[in-house]
């Protein structure tokens, strides 16, 4: 039996960032796009890696490679202090 390798991040971005703009129908989404889509990842990527490591934050911070304090400041920043 072969195994199906999972999308990659980049394929998967393309994917979904197509489909954001396409859902525009031919016109432009709002300005500020870049800081909304890296948000969204960031937070998004923050709390499952929160959950991956049992809301290890040594553990998170080192898997991301990120410092232990900017991992705090973006878990207060994105409000995950409860997240689950």
């Amino acid at each position: 039996m072969t195994q199906k390798r999972p999308a990659s991040l980049s394929g998967s971005a393309r994917k979904h960032i197509r489909a954001y703009f396409a859902a525009h129908e031919g016109h432009l989404p709002p300005s500020g796009l870049y800081n909304r889509v890296i948000d969204e990842v960031e937070r998004v990527l923050i709390k499952e890696t929160l959950k991956v490591t049992r809301r290890n934050q040594i553990q998170a911070a080192k898997l991301l490679g990120i410092n232990r304090n900017t991992l705090r400041k973006k878990i207060e920043q994105y409000e995950l202090m409860s997240a689950k």
